[in-house]
């Protein structure tokens, strides 16, 4: 079996295992991703196009050089609540400064 093909059965396999464990199916992930039919599947067998996996990488909530295997240590993005160039969202949808304000006070130990 080539590198490649080898490299290319870690991405999918990360791929496939990430996705279990935030309760997704690879159908369901390729869905959320944006991505044609049957997209993830394919990276069994072809190297996955950088835009795919970028995307995939955004529903999965790591980096690509995550899912590419390239740096182990760095699996989770992170982001500070008090940054106003990111937006937070819960079950696809943008949370309101409200809420925010409430993570922030209930983080502090008040309610």
């Amino acid at each position: 079996m080539s590198r490649k093909k080898i490299i290319d059965m870690n991405v999918f396999e990360r791929t496939k295992s990430l996705a279990r464990k935030k309760g997704l199916s690879l159908a369901a992930l390729n869905d959320k991703a944006g991505l044609g039919k049957n997209t993830i599947y394919t990276w069994k067998r072809v190297k996955p196009g950088t835009e795919a996996l970028d995307k995939v990488a955004k529903v999965l909530n790591v980096s690509t050089d995550y899912l590419l295997g390239n740096n182990e240590g760095d699996k989770q993005r992170t982001a500070d609540l008090d940054d106003d160039d990111v937006i937070f969202t819960y079950q696809g949808k943008p949370l309101s400064e409200e809420d925010k304000a409430l993570i922030k006070r209930l983080m502090n130990g008040k309610d």
